[in-house]
C-alpha cells in the first residue's frame, strides 16, 4: 500500500510555501503602492491593501525599515539585472536607451526619491549600489567611446533624467509609462552625441553634478557629508 503520510505532507509543505509566496508579493506589491503615495503611511496599511493580517506580515518584516529595505533593494538588484542584460548589445546607444526604458518601466527609481534616506542600508546594499554604478558607468563610456553621447554629460546627470521621468505620473498607469516613455525620448535626443544627431553640440547649462551630490537623501539624520 502506498506510504500516502509523505505524498500528503510533501503536498501540504508545497501548499503552505506557496501561500507564503503569494503573501509575500502580495505584501511587496502592496507595500510599493502604499509607501510611493506616502513613506509615512504605516506598515497597517500595506497589509490592508495586501488583504493578510499583521501576523502575516510581521512573520516577514519584522519592522517598517525590514520592509523598506526589501523594496529598494529589490530595486538595486533590477537594476542591476537590467544593466548586465544590455551588457552583450554591440550598439552602445541600443544598449544606455533600452536600459533605460526598462529601468522608466520599471519605476525603479520612483522607490529611491521616496524611500531614500527612511532606513539604514547595509553591507550588501551598498555591494550592489558599487555594483550598479560600475555598471553605469561602462554604460556611459561606450556611448562616448562611440560618439554617441555628449561629451559633457556625466554618469551622476543620468539620475536627474530618471528621477524626471519618476515625477511624471497620472491616475492611469499605462498612460504613465507613456508619457515617461515620451519625456525619456525628449531628454535622449537632447544629450546624444553627433553620431546619434549627425549636429554639432551646444555646452549644456550649468555645472555637472559633483560626485555624491545626489545623493543626499540617503544621509540619515545627524549624518552629514557624502555617501
Amino acid at each position: 500500500m502506498p506510504k500516502q503520510t509523505d505524498d500528503s505532507g510533501s503536498a501540504g509543505l508545497a501548499g503552505r510555501r506557496g501561500r507564503a509566496a503569494r503573501n509575500d508579493a502580495a505584501i511587496l506589491d502592496a507595500a510599493r503602492e502604499v509607501f510611493l503615495a506616502d513613506p509615512k503611511a504605516p506598515v497597517a496599511a500595506v497589509a490592508e491593501r495586501a488583504g493578510v493580517g499583521m501576523s502575516a506580515l510581521y512573520r516577514r518584516y519584522p519592522g517598517k525599515e525590514d520592509l523598506l529595505r526589501r523594496l529598494c533593494h529589490d530595486g538595486l538588484r533590477r537594476w542591476i539585472e537590467e544593466a548586465e542584460a544590455v551588457e552583450a548589445e554591440p550598439d552602445a546607444w541600443k544598449a544606455l536607451v533600452v536600459f533605460l526604458e526598462r529601468i522608466v518601466d520599471a519605476d525603479v527609481h520612483s522607490l529611491t526619491v521616496h524611500l531614500a534616506g527612511t532606513f539604514t542600508s547595509t553591507e550588501e546594499m551598498g555591494r550592489d549600489a558599487r555594483r550598479a554604478a560600475e555598471l553605469m558607468g561602462r554604460l556611459v563610456e561606450r556611448a562616448y567611446a562611440a560618439g554617441l553621447l555628449r561629451r559633457d554629460l556625466v554618469v551622476d546627470d543620468i539620475g536627474l533624467v530618471l528621477e524626471g521621468c519618476a515625477a511624471v505620473r497620472v491616475p492611469d498607469a499605462e498612460r504613465t509609462r507613456e508619457l515617461r516613455r515620451r519625456f525619456l525620448a525628449m531628454v535622449l535626443a537632447g544629450v546624444a552625441g553627433a553620431g546619434v544627431t549627425g549636429t554639432g553640440e551646444a555646452a549644456l547649462p550649468g555645472p555637472a553634478p559633483e560626485p555624491g551630490e545626489l545623493n543626499w537623501r540617503w544621509r540619515r539624520p545627524g549624518q552629514s557629508g557624502r555617501v
